[in-house]
């Protein structure tokens, strides 16, 4: 649960309107119009291609006046390989290509608030010995335990394999430092698009994040079972989604264990149970209360996101502006755990506080364990619409990490959709969460609520056409819906969800702030418990390559079920309210509205 807010100011009420913005062609397009030579602008014809399902980083990303990046690679003509692009103009895939070594850069960690700033060398050993990965075979399926069952004899085998590990040189790329160093260079702008040298490629805040993460635990579990002759072993998650797991397992604690990592937050430490809404500050819950608001926020994050786009997040293509858009589980409780753990003693929250530092702590790869269990998990519930995206765009996206042996390897997304495909799952224990539905504040106010609130907040502050606003009090928006009373087979093929748009902070800041839905009380806040909660905005700590350029996202929250339990289904517009619960006046976002999504 998040920190409570205090009684604010006079709250602003927002009707809402349509971002106003202008475009220009983005950096690494222009870069490559100078650098591709003999290119004749004027005889090639450049086709404006645009989809509902081709997601851009701006609210307006079908403008004409925008050069979009598709554009750019039918100009190219073949440097793609794709043929006959003007009669056919989404012939031309733009998957992510795996980076090119050579030209890693160093990452830089910053401050906002101190002005300290760092150069962090974070590249891998270079090759250009590359080889492209083979699903493995394995004579059965091996079950990664829940961290706080193992028993003495996997300790033992665990602990030995990471003491390998970081007793491996530096230089080695199975090291310790080499394998944390994969998260830093990926996620904290060592690398740029294959193509396009201005535009950074970042794993997160899109669809890249789940599959991504899945790799780079297989092959860090693959190193460790080498390095003990063991090829079956496997490494533990942190069950932090049911109650006997949301401390902080007995395994990691032990100073003297290769498992331990000095640079966590000591206020957080067993039998300290873990905030699944943390917002930076402390909350005085009782246990009770603690797992009630934990499990709430997981119902949410994992049953109500329907679709692909929902739950992985933002199509992100070759060319695109990085962090597209978060989902579900990467913006809560991923971003929770990794601030939750991090020590706020340290300059950047290391480690797990900051992309640039995560993979130094032991802890990192349990809690990624259980993240891509829940990608499982998420299949696995009932909707037909919950499966994995078929789009070739994001299948043929691909990355580079080093073996078990050593080899550079490079991977697809399409090769991890299935964990056993890997040979790998999940050791099988209690999901309560599935039976945390939360429920109304204020039960049975019927049609019409959302109407009656909107004229109720008309008599207080009302600043009109206000976009971008600065979220430093609270913001009380009125946003208009055009489909309304929708049958159970319309909301099975769309699901209506509110878009906030060009979501701009600075990328090395925490912050966080709530979006409830018709909540009229100013007094008490609303709980992850509460239907009228839609869910929240969440930052970890990271950089870009180019100093001062803002995070500018998108986040699209699932409405369907909220409409539903809070009986609004057929009111002509919803009153949303937004609350800073962490970097109070540091976000500013674009637009709001609402959508439907169809994939």
């Amino acid at each position: 649960m998040g920190s409570t807010v205090n009684s604010p100011s006079t709250p602003i009420i927002i009707p809402s309107s349509p971002l106003q913005t202008s475009f220009i062609p983005k950096t690494s397009q222009l870069s490559i119009f100078k650098k591709k030579k003999p290119f004749n602008f004027a005889s090639k014809k450049l086709v404006s291609c645009k989809a509902s399902d081709r997601n851009q980083n701006n609210a307006d990303s079908s403008s004409l006046n925008r050069f979009d990046r598709r554009d750019i690679l039918l100009g190219l003509g073949g440097l793609y390989g794709a043929t006959n692009l003007v009669s056919d103009p989404f012939a031309s895939a733009a998957p992510i290509a795996a980076p090119d070594l050579s030209l890693c850069e160093n990452s830089t960690v910053t401050s906002s608030s101190s002005g300290t700033s760092v150069s962090v060398p974070c590249c891998p050993p270079k090759t250009t010995n590359i080889i492209d990965f083979k699903p493995p075979r394995f004579s059965k399926i091996r079950l990664r335990p829940a961290a706080h069952l193992v028993d003495a004899n996997y300790l033992e085998k665990f602990t030995k394999a990471m003491e390998l590990m970081k007793a491996l040189p530096d230089d080695d790329p199975r090291s310790f430092k080499q394998q944390a160093n994969v998260h830093c260079a990926y996620c904290n702008g060592a690398y740029d698009h294959v193509g396009f040298p201005d535009q950074q490629l970042q794993i997160h805040f899109s669809w890249l994040f789940f599959p991504f993460h899945r790799f780079y635990l297989y092959f860090y579990e693959r190193i460790l079972g080498k390095l003990i002759g063991d090829p079956n072993f496997v490494m533990p998650f942190w069950n932090w989604d049911s109650p006997p797991g949301m401390v902080i397992p007995d395994i990691y604690v032990d100073p003297t264990s290769p498992l331990y990592d000095e640079k966590r937050n000591v206020d957080h430490q067993p039998p300290k149970m873990l905030d699944l809404d943390y917002a930076g500050t402390e909350e005085l819950l009782s246990k009770r209360d603690q797992i009630k608001s934990n499990l709430s926020v997981m119902y949410r994050q994992m049953v109500t996101y329907k679709t692909p786009s929902l739950f992985h997040g933002a199509a992100y293509r070759a060319g695109d502006n990085p962090s597209p858009g978060m989902g579900s589980v990467e913006n809560n409780p991923h971003t929770a755990v990794h601030r939750w753990v991090g020590d706020k003693r340290e300059p950047f929250s290391e480690d797990m506080g900051n992309f640039y530092s995560a993979g130094r702590d032991p802890l990192f790869y349990a809690h990624h364990c259980n993240v891509d269990r829940l990608w499982n998990i998420w299949k696995s519930l009932p909707g037909k619409k919950r499966t994995d995206f078929t789009d070739t765009d994001w299948l043929d996206s691909s990355f580079l990490f080093y073996d078990e042996n050593a080899n550079l390897v490079r991977v697809k997304v399409r090769d991890c959709l299935n964990s056993r495909t890997l040979g790998y799952d999940y050791q099988k224990v209690n999901i309560p969460w599935l039976k945390n539905k939360p429920t109304p504040r204020r039960p049975g106010r019927g049609s019409g609520s959302g109407s009656a609130m909107a004229a109720e907040t008309n008599t207080k502050t009302v600043i009109r056409n206000a976009f971008p606003i600065v979220l430093d009090k609270l913001v009380r928006i009125e946003v208009p819906r055009t489909k309304k009373s929708r049958t159970k087979v319309e909301k099975e093929n769309e699901e209506e969800v509110l878009v906030l748009q060009n979501i701009r902070v600075d990328r090395d800041v925490a912050v966080k702030f709530d979006v409830y839905i018709n909540d009229e009380d100013d007094e008490t806040p609303t709980e992850p418990e509460d239907s009228e909660f839609a869910g929240s905005f969440t930052n970890i700590p990271h950089n870009h390559h180019n100093p001062g350029v803002k995070l500018d996202t998108n986040l699209t929250l699932p409405l369907s079920d909220l409409l539903e339990d809070l009986d609004i289904e057929r009111d002509d517009n919803i009153v949303v309210t937004l609350v800073p619960k962490e970097g109070k006046g540091l976000v500013s976002i674009g637009n709001i509205k609402i959508d439907f999504v169809r994939d």
